[in-house]
């Protein structure tokens, strides 16, 4: 699970009820405290913008450079579509749910360092690993790493839109990681392939070029049982459900409410009609 959401209080109503030289006299002073608070609004969604066009940039290099299979360039295009139609037909949202209540699993401490360690594990390193790669000259090793970090980087850019729209139900959005995570495990399955068999260190390297050979493969194995972990250990017994179960309690709410509403019309209905045989 990744991403990155942004939270704005909803911005206070003025009391009508002040008299006019009341208003006249606060006006300077709302003025200023927007004032105050615009940079600081501006500079959270800001950063949010910046995160995204990064994501987009990474994924735009990517594409064009030829260095990922044609199986993983189509694969967001077919889970967006498929996202999509799940939205629609199977777990349609049942309408507009507040930004703090976005978040379908609220973690401890203990669960934001997993969180952290797999930002890492999966992203900072094996994009070091590929610009380290350009930097050496060793094509092997940016296209082994390259695959993955374009999937990474479509997921992170999935989960920030959607997680801002109340178009998706939390089922919806408990499978982007999902989906990404199982795809992204057969493509560092072929990573490992590359680094641990199809690569060999010559009879005479140096020091560094040993510990740059061995970087990669320790890396590789480590995404592995991370994203591994993360699948079978948190996202399939843990995440989905609570997705799933939040989904249905608010479908039963939404139920609820639409019967009592309708058991209020016709009672009210009845009430009148009563009071009006009354009348006559």
């Amino acid at each position: 699970m990744s991403g990155v959401s942004v939270a704005v209080a909803p911005r206070s109503e003025p009391d009508k009820t002040t008299t006019a030289g009341s208003q006249h006299q606060e006006k300077p002073h709302r003025q200023l405290h927007q004032q105050r608070q615009q940079p600081a609004v501006g500079g959270v969604m800001g950063s949010l913008r910046v995160i995204e066009l990064q994501l987009v940039a990474f994924i735009m290099v990517f594409s064009a450079s030829g260095l990922v299979p044609l199986l993983d360039l189509i694969f967001p295009a077919f889970a967006s579509v498929y996202l999509l139609v799940l939205s629609r037909l199977a777990f349609p949202s049942h309408g507009h749910v507040s930004s703090g209540a976005q978040e379908i699993f609220q973690g401890s401490k203990f669960f934001r360092l997993y969180v952290i360690v797999g930002t890492t594990i999966g992203l900072f390193l094996p994009l070091a690993y590929v610009l380290g790669g350009f930097a050496r000259g060793d094509e092997h090793a940016v296209r082994s790493a390259t695959p993955h970090l374009f999937l990474l980087s479509f997921q992170i850019l999935t989960e920030n839109v959607i997680s801002g729209l109340s178009l998706f139900s939390p089922p919806v959005r408990a499978l982007v990681p999902l989906l990404y995570t199982v795809r992204r495990i057969f493509v560092i399955l072929d990573w490992m392939k590359d680094v641990w068999l199809n690569k060999t260190l010559p009879a005479n390297a140096q020091l560094k070029d040993v510990a740059w050979f061995w970087f990669g493969r320790t890396l590789a194995v480590a995404n592995f049982l991370y994203f591994s972990i993360n699948l079978f250990g948190f996202l399939i017994p843990r995440f989905l459900p609570r997705a799933f179960e939040r989904y249905f309690r608010e479908r039963d709410e939404v139920h609820s409410k639409t019967a009592e509403d309708k058991r209020s019309a016709a009672s009210n209905k009845s009430e009148s009609a009563a009071a009006d045989k009354k009348a006559d």
